[in-house]
């Protein structure tokens, strides 16, 4: 019983932040992070492509030169590690080289995130795309 509860939890604590807006967190990255960073695969600028960040181990786009502090790190970035990293990057990972204060405020980071993941995200599908996805449903296959 434990295990039926505990994975439902666990499931929503990557959702807790996706209130955010996107479209107010695309304009914060502009005024904010566009300047470092790309928000294009493969793109690196002062700091590291932030193209599908959102799920990603830190330090691990391979021709980046992170810092060693960042390397360290072992962080994957969920929706709790960046909100955390964007409010103060250089206390959530001291020696980090990001010369970022970090935001301040906890709407606009959470709008930050939700931005963030929708780089590299698929795109959604079309309204026909359900009716060929019928032929995959549960109903169907009994």
């Amino acid at each position: 019983m434990r295990a039926i509860l505990f994975v439902p939890i666990s499931m929503l604590s990557g959702l807790a932040h996706a209130g955010g807006d996107p479209a107010r967190g695309a304009e914060l990255f502009r005024q904010n992070c566009a300047s470092c960073h790309s928000q294009e695969r493969g793109q690196n600028l002062v700091g590291p492509s932030l193209y599908s960040v959102v799920g990603r181990r830190a330090a691990s786009i391979a021709d980046f030169p992170y810092s060693a502090a960042m390397k360290r790190s072992e962080i994957v970035w969920t929706p709790d590690q960046l909100l955390a990293y964007l409010k103060a990057p250089r206390k959530h990972v001291p020696g980090v080289r990001m010369m970022f204060p970090g935001l301040a405020d906890e709407k606009d980071r959470e709008n930050v995130v939700a931005f963030l993941a929708t780089l590299g995200q698929a795109p959604s599908p079309s309204p026909n795309a359900a009716t060929s996805q019928n032929a995959l449903s549960p109903t169907r296959l009994q």
